[in-house]
């Protein structure tokens, strides 16, 4: 609502009285704090745009104004010496436990201290900032690599460090603390931190629930995302407000569902028997396996006088091998086969090897069917032209006369090595060709690539990962082997009317700069035109752009890591702050203390430096990988 006397202004200069009165309450991050934050937090008076109304919400159970006081004492070696940590734990607004920490502070992270021998970076101890049982504020020791953010304040880094950058030692400590404090007890909320000289006061509340544990049911949402859809859809199943609203025209339309699925590199290692490539399904006497992928297969009647043929007997013996992999079949031979007295041996019905005669018909031998011996013959013919895919049958036919006994031998090399095969199940092609799905979310074998719609510059390692077992084993090097993906796809819940443009479509066909075309339908279906003059109120001259000037400041590197202090391995560990402030009405540049204007006030353009800034930011993380072992 803005004052009685605007009604009289003109329409220009009443928009540019409430622009500057909602400037003046929500122009950066220290006024919406001051306005609208803590107030809102701490239970006081919030006031409308033009400070003619206010209310007192409430957005917290309980309401304290003093959460946390953190009082710190530097020493003369640069250290702190004195850190007097004082809480508000039942924030009832006074405070009721106040405590120092044991050891001297010589270096801030993010989340907890350094302590090392007065002055210097040596003996260093490194704490993390916990709670204990009582819930008071305490230091847990650690490794250096579980600290982050860190940064050598003591006399070994440069003199007067703490005095000279008060305000920021100040909030990086106690950002520490509140850190430890919201995650034991995600019911506080931080409102503002203030600094008065070695003093931060943090205004908080109670934000989450109004209940007196700190383990409530909507935090489990942080640690699991997903839950959140699942509980929604069960609660909007049971709300008549909400199915209502789904079932009316204004619900039905169009609709965003997440939808997973996977690219999966499936790798199949085999490693195939003799029986996988060649096998005995019918006849013969007995299959013989040797090392090394060879196998005989043996037929007929081997022990001696074991036919009995009289005059002149016929004895057939008939053998099927089944061919499966002809491929792998190195050799496949009829080393030898003998008989008491004659023998024919066929395959598939054709004669490849007889004896003693030429016995090459279907009847009776041509000699004398009795020899009085035993024949052994070694033709070690090929039969692999033979042994297509499928079944063929070997023929032993033996002549007897008298008593007799009749064998032959198959005998076959395999390749039983391992075979591999390799093929990308790509589940994700048909919404990734979707123009009406986008991908939302990817993992390639456990790395984020893609999170909210946003590529996060991640990239997998190349991974090498091993397959098989202790007899058939492969060694598989690839750029990833699954991508697990989400997509959000918009999907059509109902037809909707197509809205009717005639109207617009006629206003801008026929209408000018000076005069405005109008196209009207009444009920009974009758069309009326109109044009009237028109003509935009005079604008007032607008900046080309908000005047902003940049600076800088000195800095000295004081960030520690697990290697020691980083300037000690800097050739020149001095650098500068730059700064980027908007000049004030008088197009005055409001540099800090400190700062040495680099370029004054006005339209300034660095997007190629910021470009730059950029990339070698996406660059080095591009390089980076995040580990669990200790180096």
């Amino acid at each position: 609502m803005l004052p009685t006397a605007l009604a009289a202004q003109t329409m220009d200069s009443r928009a540019r009285a409430a622009a500057q009165a909602a400037q003046a309450k929500s122009s950066d991050s220290d006024a919406l704090l001051q306005n609208y934050v803590t107030p809102g937090m701490s239970g006081q008076p919030v006031t409308t745009v033009d400070g003619t109304k206010n209310f007192t919400p409430k957005l917290a159970c309980q309401k304290t104004a003093n959460l946390l006081e953190v009082l710190i004492q530097p020493s003369a070696t640069g250290d702190i010496g004195l850190v007097r940590i004082s809480r508000d734990k039942d924030l009832n607004g006074s405070f009721d436990s106040s405590s120092t920490l044991p050891v001297p502070v010589s270096g801030i992270c993010a989340n907890g201290i350094i302590s090392c021998s007065p002055g210097t970076w040596n003996q260093c101890q490194y704490f993390h900032w916990d709670l204990d049982s009582a819930q008071n504020l305490s230091l847990t020791p650690v490794a250096m690599p579980a600290l982050s953010g860190c940064a050598c304040i003591n006399n070994s880094c440069g003199s007067n460090l703490v005095f000279a950058n008060l305000a920021t030692i100040l909030k990086d400590l106690g950002g520490g603390m509140v850190g430890a404090l919201t995650t034991a007890d995600p019911r506080i909320g931080v409102a503002q931190a203030r600094i008065n000289g070695p003093v931060i006061d943090y205004v908080g509340a109670q934000t989450t629930a109004c209940t007196s544990s700190p383990t409530i049911g909507q935090t489990v949402y942080r640690a699991n995302p997903a839950a959140i859809q699942g509980d929604a859809f069960a609660l909007s199943s049971t709300n008549p407000v909400f199915q209502a609203l789904a079932a009316s025209p204004a619900g039905a339309g169009k609709a965003q569902q997440l939808r997973a699925c996977t690219i999966t590199r499936e790798v199949t290692l085999k490693q195939p028997t003799t029986d996988d490539v060649i096998a005995r399904t019918a006849g013969g006497y007995a299959t013989v396996p040797g090392g090394g992928g060879a196998v005989d297969f043996l037929m007929g009647s081997p022990n001696d006088n074991s036919l009995n043929g009289g005059s002149c007997g016929l004895f057939d013996f008939r053998m099927t091998l089944h061919v499966t992999d002809p491929a792998r079949l190195i050799s496949v031979t009829l080393p030898m086969f003998y008989a008491d007295d004659w023998a024919q041996v066929r395959i598939d019905g054709t004669l490849i090897a007889y004896g003693p005669g030429a016995w090459t018909g279907p009847g009776y031998p041509p000699g004398a069917c009795e020899t009085r011996r035993t024949n052994y013959f070694w033709p070690n013919i090929d039969l692999k032209p033979w042994l297509t895919q499928g079944d063929h049958e070997i023929w032993l036919r033996a002549a007897v006369g008298g008593g007799g006994e009749a064998f032959a031998q198959v005998h076959a090399d395999v390749d039983t090595s391992c075979t591999t095969t390799e093929q990308i199940v790509d589940l994700c092609a048909g919404y990734a060709s979707d123009p009406k799905c986008l991908l939302s979310q990817e993992q390639v074998d456990g790395v984020e690539t893609v999170r909210n719609g946003v590529v996060t510059g991640l990239k997998p390692l190349p991974q090498t990962r091993l397959f098989g077992n202790a007899t058939c084993t492969l060694s598989l090097a690839r750029p990833f082997f699954q991508r697990d993906r989400i997509y959000a796809c918009v999907t059509e819940s109902a037809a909707l009317p197509t809205p009717d443009l005639s109207r617009g479509a006629w206003i801008i066909d026929h209408s000018t700069a000076t005069l405005l075309a109008d196209r009207t339908q009444a009920k009974d279906g009758s069309i009326t035109t109109t044009t009237r003059p028109f003509a935009l109120p005079a604008q007032s001259p607008v900046p080309a752009c908000e005047a902003i000037c940049k600076t800088r400041a000195p800095k000295v590197n004081t960030a520690a890591a697990p290697a020691g202090l980083i300037a000690s391995q800097q050739n020149n560990p001095n650098g500068f702050d730059t700064f980027y402030h908007a000049c004030d009405d008088a197009n005055q540049c409001p540099a800090g203390p400190g700062e040495t204007i680099i370029s004054a006030c006005g339209c300034l353009d660095d997007f190629p430096e910021a470009v730059v800034m950029m990339q070698t930011v996406r660059l080095a993380g591009a390089d980076m990988i995040c580990t669990s072992a200790v180096p």
